[in-house]
């Protein structure tokens, strides 16, 4: 690209938060340095790990990159939210220290954006990839299928509830580019968790603005044993716990906004649904009285339900069983 074009790009924040991953975050700062598209602040922000990533950012020796660590640890969510503050940008993006972009995402999303002033994000699909970086072509195909995007053509889409937060085909956290200014990052609740990206995408569907997808595979998402998708199975109780918590509260809001009143119904059984994964996730936690509170809720709201059923009935049994029951030792 010439000079004079690179100077007439509009500056890009890249937001990179940041946790005891020194291996994986180097790898995600150079897929952000190797940008085609070049004009960008790159804001790291370390969460407090246990050994200080100052001197992995400085061994980039770049002068776009910002490096911010918090002196205590301030949660996953205050983390990204604080580095969304930071960003200066006309345009920002999230990339999580555990993946990575093709080195054309930037310059394959935001020409859009700037040509079309009503957009709010721009957003791509995405490979999945393994803890060692390689393509897992299976579970690929089965992400863009299980999100749509597989069936969705490129272009501006004006009406993107359903896209966005029933078939969630907008993967704000790792996979699109978003107009700043437009979110107020501090209108974003602590309830949100894990969940804020969804919540993102649900005040970019109720902005009146539009967005435009392209389907080129642009980031590199990484599914590794310590990731909160991998981490809410029933190897790990308080993480389950943490999602259904947000869960409830993001499918609450959603099922109370009157401009999304045609997915009322999608949202109820979700939160119902999700009542019952936290009422397991207390009762694998020995919170066995308050998880039963949240199984009778689910079973009052809805006529019948065999898992909210069941989970209540074991609720009622010894843990030693309970827990051989659902496999948890």
């Amino acid at each position: 690209m010439p000079v004079d074009n690179k100077l007439k790009e509009p500056l890009v924040s890249v937001i990179i938060p940041t946790y005891n991953r020194p291996e994986y975050l180097k790898q995600a700062i150079k897929s952000a340095v190797q940008q085609n598209y070049q004009n960008m602040e790159i804001i790291v922000s370390d969460n407090c790990s246990s050994e200080n990533p100052q001197d992995l950012v400085d061994s980039f020796a770049d002068s776009r990159i910002k490096f911010w660590r918090h002196p205590e640890n301030v949660g996953m969510l205050n983390n990204q939210m604080n580095a969304f503050k930071m960003a200066e940008g006309k345009y920002v993006a999230s990339l999580h220290d555990d993946d990575m972009w093709h080195q054309d995402f930037l310059a394959e999303l935001v020409p859009s954006l700037e040509a079309n002033p009503d957009l709010i994000l721009a957003f791509c699909d995405q490979y999945i990839i393994d803890s060692q970086g390689q393509i897992n072509e299976v579970a690929t195909e089965t992400n863009s299928h299980s999100y749509q995007r597989d069936q969705m053509p490129s272009g501006i889409y004006q009406d993107f509830q359903k896209i966005g937060l029933i078939d969630k085909s907008i993967a704000t956290a790792a996979a699109c580019v978003i107009r700043n200014g437009l979110i107020d990052w501090d209108s974003i609740p602590s309830e949100v968790g894990g969940m804020w990206d969804l919540y993102v995408t649900y005040l970019c569907c109720i902005s009146d603005y539009s967005v435009y997808y392209c389907p080129e595979k642009l980031t590199y998402y990484r599914e590794h044993d310590q990731t909160d998708t991998m981490l809410s199975g029933r190897s790990n109780i308080q993480a389950k716990i943490r999602k259904a918590k947000s869960e409830i509260f993001c499918y609450k809001v959603f099922m109370e906004d009157m401009r999304l009143q045609q997915f009322h119904s999608h949202f109820r059984k979700l939160w119902l649904e999700s009542h019952t994964t936290l009422g397991i996730g207390l009762m694998l936690d020995r919170q066995t009285r308050a998880a039963r509170s949240y199984f009778w809720q689910a079973l009052q709201e809805q006529k019948f339900n065999l898992r909210t059923l069941t989970a209540l009935t074991l609720s009622f049994t010894p843990q030693v069983l309970t827990n051989k029951i659902l496999g948890v030792t």
